[in-house]
Parts: C-alpha cells; structure tokens; sequence
C-alpha cells in the first residue's frame, strides 16, 4: 500500500508519457529559443535522434534533440561481428514443433558471470524486423554489470519486464531503475548500459520491430482509468564525462556489432523532445471490468499498444492481468475457453495467474498460445470457478501479463530443447471431463 501513496513524480524523473520535455544537468546547457546555435555552452555538440520519419504527422512525429560532449559519430569505431549467443530475430525458423499450447518453468540464472547482452535467450520471433513489423519474446538472466561497455538497437523498441532483481538502465538521456512490477521502455538507438541493482537478475523483455508502443484509445471507458499518462516518468538529464577503454555494441539486421572506443558514449549533458525512455509502475494500473455479468475481453488490460497499419489490429499488445475485484454476478470469472486470430506469450511475474491454479505455470515461467490454437483455464481453475459461491473477490498479489501480436509466433531452437519446457502441457486440456446430460438443464 505504500506504493501506492508515493509521490507520482520520484527524484531524478519527469512526470508524464508523450511529453514534449526539457532538461538540463548543467545549468545553461540547453540553447534557449533555438535546436541548434553556432555554438553551444560548455563546448557541447547538438544532434538530433529521430524515432520517425522528419514529415511524420504532428501526433506522431518523435525526435529529440541531445546537447553532448561527444556527438555519435566519434563514437564509431571498426565494427566487427560479434557473438550474439542465443538472440534471434525475425524472420528465424529454426525449428518446427507441433502445432499446441506450449510452457516453460522458470530458466534458471547461470552459475557464471554473465551481462545483459550475454544473457538474452530468445524464446518466439514474429514478423520481420527489416519490414519493420512484429516482435521478439525474450528471457534476460544477468549474473554481472555492463562495465564500460554499452550497446543500442537498431532494430527495435525494447520493452523490458523484470522478474527477480532490479536492474538500472544507465541510458544516454538519464538513469533508469526498475524492479519486479515496474516496466522501462528503451526506444530504437537510444544508448543504454545494464547494471544490477539487487543482485542476479531475470526477466522478460519484448523487441519491438514495428510503431512505437503508446497508449491505447479509451473508447468508450472516455477520459480515466487503464494507463494513466501522469504515472510514466522519464529520466532527468545525467551524463558521463568518462575517458577510459571501452566497447559499443550494437544489434543490426539481427546481427551484433562491436567497436573499441576509448570514452563512455553516455555523455548528453542536456536534452529535449518527445523522444526518450520511460518507466512506469504496474501497480498504478487502474483496472476495469464488468460490475454485472460476464467476462470483458482481455483489451480492457491494454498498457501499451503498437499498432499496425490496420486500425483495431495491433502489431503488439502489452497486457497485464494485476490485483483487481471480481464481482459479475452468474459469471465463469476466469478467462473463458477460446481461439482468437492473435498469439499470446504469458509471463507470470509474481503470485497465481487465475486460470492456471493447478500448479506449473510459476513465477518466471512463460506458456506460449499461438494464433488459431485453442487454450483457457486448466481443470483446477474450472471446476472451483463453475462451483465456487459468487460474492465479490478480490484477486491480490498476482502480476501476470502477455506480450499479444497479430502475427504467428516461431519457437526458436533453444526454446523447443530446453529443459525447462514441459512436454505434457498440450494435454492439459484432456483432464477436462464431460458434463453433459441431454436429460438435465
């Protein structure tokens, strides 16, 4: 509860999502009036990072301009391949598994020193990243800082979603910290190195490939609840004046790419736009729901959207299923039986998922739904909901969410072999016993 009563705004961030904001580290670093003077204070460079195309409509034009020690271009050494380990991106079919709900337990943390960028291993890949739609569905397990080392991607948004461990995101707009039920979004390009903040870290993050995710149309829900703009925060202005040895890594055309250079990249001394990374606080979801009868469809737990060149068809959804009340009256409370024409990758990130109350989908885990396939709750979820007293209940300490796309979900070969994939999972259906009798309502 007292997350919930904490100042919206916390120290070393700004207050809302989509702004246009300004800020400084040194007082006077941001020209004032103008983007880009003859000469600008301290000796800093003025460079621009778009996130959109320059004749972008208004609503969605995303730029930033960064007043810094060093401008990008000096920081580009010889590039050379560079492992990429268990990364991969779309389209990559590397394997074929039968057409079936599949799950994974918890992928333990290595014994070994592992980084953010070692630790990626890719779980489903949708879409194409050249064509700039769908996404990727990763695990991250980091066992060590990023030192002097710092990367970017070039092929998408990053949407990170942690699970045990906090971790900071030292990125070249500011600093970044994030926990278990907090969420950061890194946009394409933007320079970031990953630290631990609370030892080993695991968690989930989503690739986006195609828009920029932003918050989903209320309809007619109208003017509050669901993601409220004030609740993301961006990171004030901080930088790094730091000489020293390093590497910059960046992930292109789903390969990696490394340079040596010989200063630290995150050196914006002040900036300003609409343009930037942000945080935001799951818990601060106000959820909706039916105060009557029914099951709503799961769009009511929209966080963020990208969407696609369809209206009402995202390219993906970020859905979080948080503590809320249940209180429809004559209603199977869980989500029902279903196939829908989009795919679904759940991580659970504390407590119990609903309809799954029989054991095996753990905090850690990751259960994968895939277009045109059948799924729903489990056998312990449906005879206690087809059977429980309905009077209002409250569902506390649970986080689940899905990252849902339009497009089929490929399962890489590292995910199909791992050991933490449950083989008897597409059975779980078979439990499910026959009521019928034509002879009783």
């Amino acid at each position: 509860m007292a997350d919930r009563l904490e100042s919206a705004i916390q120290p070393g961030y700004m207050s809302g999502f989509g702004n246009g904001f300004e800020t400084e580290a040194l007082p006077g670093a941001l020209p004032i009036g103008r983007n880009s003077p003859q000469k600008c204070s301290y000796g800093l460079y003025a460079e621009q990072l778009s996130g959109s195309p320059f004749t972008a409509p208004r609503t969605t034009n995303e730029r930033s301009w960064l007043y810094r020690i060093r401008p990008t271009v000096t920081h580009w050494g010889e590039f050379r391949k560079a492992e990429i380990g268990l990364w991969r991106t779309a389209p990559a079919v590397e394997v074929e598994v039968p057409i079936a709900p599949m799950r994974w337990s918890p992928i333990p943390l290595p014994a070994e020193s592992v980084s953010f960028l070692e630790g990626v291993h890719t779980i489903t890949t949708a879409g194409d990243a050249g064509s700039q739609a769908g996404m990727g569905a990763h695990v991250y397990l980091i066992t060590r800082s990023m030192v002097d080392e710092y990367f970017y991607n070039a092929d998408g948004e990053m949407l990170f979603v942690p699970q045990q461990g906090g971790i900071r995101l030292w990125t070249e707009f500011g600093i970044i910290d994030i926990e278990p039920g907090e969420i950061a979004v890194i946009p394409r390009g933007v320079k970031i190195r990953v630290e631990l903040t609370t030892g080993p870290a695991r968690g989930y993050f989503c690739e986006n490939y195609g828009g920029a995710f932003t918050l989903p149309e209320r309809g007619p829900i109208g003017a509050n609840c669901l993601a409220n703009p004030r609740d993301f925060l961006t990171p004030v202005a901080a930088y790094e004046d730091k000489d020293a040895p390093s590497k910059m890594y960046v992930k292109w055309g789903g390969a990696l790419w490394a340079a040596d250079m010989d200063h630290s990249p995150l050196d914006v001394v002040a900036w300003h736009g609409n343009y930037a990374p942000y945080k935001y606080n799951l818990r601060r979801y106000s959820p909706v729901g039916p105060v009557l009868y029914d099951h709503a469809d799961p769009s009511i737990f929209t966080v963020l959207t990208s969407p696609s060149e369809t209206p009402g068809t995202a390219n993906i959804d970020f859905v979080i299923f948080p503590d809320r009340w249940l209180v429809a009256e004559n209603t199977f409370r869980p989500p029902w039986y279903h196939m829908n024409v989009m795919s679904e990758f759940m991580g659970l990130i504390y407590g119990v998922y609903d309809a799954k109350t029989g054991g095996g989908f753990m905090p850690g885990g990751i259960s994968l739904h895939n277009m045109m396939l059948p799924h729903g709750p489990d056998v312990d979820a449906f005879e206690k909901a087809s059977n429980v007293e309905l009077k209002p209940h409250r569902l506390e300490g649970t986080m689940a969410f899905m990252f849902e796309t339009r497009f089929p979900q490929k399962v890489t070969a590292f995910a199909a072999g791992s050991e933490a994939l449950q083989k008897d999972y597409a059975a779980y259906g078979h439990k499910l016993q026959k009521h019928f009798n034509p002879n009783q309502r």
